[in-house]
C-alpha cells in the first residue's frame, strides 16, 4: 500500500519540478530502484549522518527519511527542487541546503563523519568523487548512481580495459563495488545511456606507503600512454638513475594493481 501511494504521488506531481538540461537532471521514477539505492548504504560503525546530493523531487529522500537511524540532509543547486522539497517533506531549515556541493565547505555542515548518497548528475559525477577524496577521513561510505561506463571504470580492477586513472586514485582509499545497472526508461526525461549504482567504502589505509603527490603523478603519467609499456610511458617524468630494467617497467599501466603503483612510485622517487 505504501509503495502504491508513493507511485501515485510521484506520477501526479512529476511536473512540479522541471528537469534542467544544464544541470544534468534526470529524475528517477521507479520506487523499487530508489529503495534499492538507499538499501545500498550499510552505515557500518557509529555514524548516522547522511547527505543526499541532488535530491530533485525526493524519490530517494522519502526512503531516507523513513529510516529512523539516519539524520538526512539534502543539498541541491536547483532552487526549484529546494522549494518543492520544502513543501513535500518536513525538513528542518538546516537540513535543506540550497548550494553548489562542489563549491561548498563541507566542514561547515559536518564537523564529523557522514555518508553520501545520490543520483548524481553525469556532468559532475567525477568531480563529486574527487571532492569525496579530499574529505576521505570524513566520508566512510558513498552510494551513488553514475553513467554506467563511468561507474564501471571506478569499480574496475587491474587487467580490465576500463581500469584507469580514476580507478587507481579512488581505490587507493576506497573499496568499490558495482551494485546494479539501471535502464534509461525509469527516468524523466530518459537519458541516452544506462546508469550504474556503485558503493564506495573507506578502506583501512590511513596514509599511502608512498608520497601521495608523487603517486598521483606516476598514475597519470602511466596511463597517459596506456598502450605503451611503463618504460616508455614514464619517460616524460625525466627521472634520472632509475633502474628501468626492472620487470615492472615491462608492463602497461592497466596491468598494475593499486599496490603495484605504490611500489612503482617509490621506485620512481628513489625510495625503493
Amino acid at each position: 500500500m505504501y509503495l502504491r501511494i508513493l507511485i501515485t504521488r510521484v506520477e501526479t506531481e512529476m511536473d512540479k519540478v522541471r528537469a534542467k538540461k544544464h544541470l544534468g537532471q534526470h529524475f528517477l521514477n521507479d520506487l523499487q530502484i530508489a529503495q534499492d539505492i538507499v538499501d545500498g548504504l550499510t552505515l557500518y560503525g557509529s555514524y548516522t549522518e547522511v547527505l543526499e546530493i541532488g535530491p530533485g523531487m525526493g524519490v530517494l529522500t522519502q526512503f531516507l527519511l523513513k529510516n529512523p537511524n539516519y539524520h538526512t540532509r539534502v543539498v541541491d543547486i536547483d532552487g526549484e527542487s529546494i522549494q518543492y522539497l520544502k513543501k513535500a517533506f518536513a525538513f528542518e531549515d538546516t537540513d535543506l541546503i540550497h548550494a553548489d556541493f562542489l563549491k561548498s565547505d563541507l566542514r561547515t555542515w559536518y564537523p564529523n563523519s557522514f555518508a553520501i548518497i545520490g543520483n548524481f548528475p553525469y556532468n559532475i559525477s567525477t568531480e563529486i568523487l574527487f571532492k569525496v577524496l579530499k574529505h576521505k577521513d570524513q566520508i566512510p561510505e558513498v552510494v551513488g548512481m553514475f553513467q554506467k561506463e563511468v561507474a564501471e571504470r571506478f569499480a574496475a580492477k587491474h587487467g580490465n580495459k576500463t581500469y584507469g586513472i580514476t580507478s587507481v586514485l579512488l581505490q587507493a582509499f576506497y573499496d568499490i563495488e558495482y551494485l546494479f545497472t539501471v535502464h534509461e526508461n525509469v527516468f524523466t526525461p530518459p537519458p541516452k545511456v544506462k546508469s550504474g549504482v556503485i558503493r564506495l567504502k573507506r578502506n583501512t589505509r590511513t596514509q599511502l606507503p608512498c608520497d601521495e603527490t608523487d603517486f598521483i603523478k606516476v598514475v597519470k603519467a602511466g596511463f597517459g600512454m596506456r598502450r605503451k609499456t611503463l618504460r616508455n610511458a614514464l619517460k616524460s617524468m625525466n627521472v634520472l638513475n632509475i633502474p628501468m630494467d626492472l620487470p615492472i617497467f615491462d608492463k602497461r599501466a592497466e596491468q598494475l594493481s593499486v599496490e603495484n603503483f605504490f611500489e612503482l612510485t617509490n621506485i620512481m622517487t628513489g625510495k625503493q
